[in-house]
Parts: C-alpha cells; sequence; structure tokens
C-alpha cells in the first residue's frame, strides 16, 4: 500500500501540521515516510502545501506531479491541485471560501465544513484535526491511537494540554465528512 498526499491551504491554517502528524502517524505503524513542505516566504496567510507519502514500501523521490489524495483548503489550492489527482483518487475540501468547487467526474470528492466545526467547537485552530479526521474515516491508513501519538510528538510539549481537544476534532471529523455531487452546490445558492 501507497498513499500519495497533497495538502494545501493558506499559511496559518494547519496544512503543514496536519502533514507532519500523519507522517508520524505512518512512522508509529512502521510504514515508509516523506514529508516535504513547500511554503512562501510570507508563512501565515500565504499559500502552503506539503506532500506526504505512506507505503509500506521504499519511497523511490518525495516528488510528485500526480496524487492519490488531495485536501484542499482555500480557491488557490484547489485551482492548483484539482487536476493533479488521479483518476479515482480522492479529493477532499473545505467549502468556506470556495467559489469554483470541484467539476471532475473521474475521483471521487468529499465535503468537510472544518472551519464551520471548529468554530462551533469554540476553537478554530483545531480547523485542521477536524479536516484531518475527515481524511481517516474516508482513508483509514492510520491508526487513531498512532494520529494521538502523531500529536504528542509534533506539538510542544507546552500544547499537550490541548491534545484531547484535538482528538475530539479529529473524531468530530470522521463523523461529518459528506460526499460531494457536482451540481449540488448550486442548489444550495
Amino acid at each position: 500500500m501507497t498513499e500519495e498526499i497533497i495538502i494545501a491551504g493558506f499559511g496559518g491554517q494547519g496544512v503543514l501540521s496536519m502533514g507532519k502528524i500523519l507522517a508520524y502517524s505512518g512512522i508509529m505503524q512502521d510504514e515508509e515516510v516523506s514529508w516535504m513542505p513547500s511554503y512562501g516566504p510570507e508563512m501565515r496567510g500565504g499559500t502552503a502545501n506539503v506532500t506526504v507519502i505512506l507505503s509500506d514500501e521504499r519511497i523511490s523521490s518525495p516528488y510528485l506531479k500526480m496524487y492519490d489524495t488531495a485536501i484542499i483548503l482555500n480557491q488557490q489550492s484547489m485551482d492548483k491541485f484539482e487536476a493533479t489527482v488521479k483518476p479515482g483518487g480522492t479529493l477532499l475540501y473545505d467549502p468556506n471560501g470556495i467559489l469554483q468547487h470541484p467539476q471532475r467526474t473521474d475521483i471521487k470528492i468529499y465535503q468537510i465544513e472544518g472551519a464551520r466545526i471548529a468554530a462551533e467547537m469554540g476553537n478554530k485552530k483545531i480547523f485542521n484535526m477536524v479536516v484531518l479526521g475527515a481524511f481517516l474515516k474516508i482513508k483509514p491508513i492510520v491508526k487513531l491511537d498512532n494520529v494521538i501519538e502523531g500529536l504528542k510528538k509534533s506539538l510542544s510539549e507546552r500544547y499537550h494540554e490541548l491534545i484531547p481537544l484535538n482528538k475530539e476534532a479529529i473524531i468530530k471529523g470522521m463523523g461529518s465528512v459528506t460526499p460531494y455531487t457536482i451540481g449540488a452546490q448550486a442548489l444550495l445558492n
């Protein structure tokens, strides 16, 4: 099994952290892992993305042009990465701020209202964990226990009291992901 993932959005949305947590989770499961971040010099508010590869075989290169899964958190990332999902692959996105929803019919598309759910939970900073939970529901490639261990590794120890809230956000995201039907957004407007 090899899963090649791109996570993309604005700096400050937890894109790189989500990728790091997935990478640590893969390490906990004795998988081969690659984590390759990319971001502009402005970081917060600028574009950011990270490529994560989890595999039970050696990873030959961290550089990819096509992905099994794209997790998209803003319109600029949708414009750039929707076309890079392999046919039969998966696109997961938060519709908040998305004006042009995905139109491909050769991939599976899912929505998670991570921004809304995080706000309802009282902490917008857990947005990325809601989205991560949605991804893990669609593709359970790492175990939740390993994700929690990944959180412990990636978070500074002074933030470990937030791990239960992060776990709650992941579980909430797992129960809130919905398949997206092309044209459904037009019906909602």
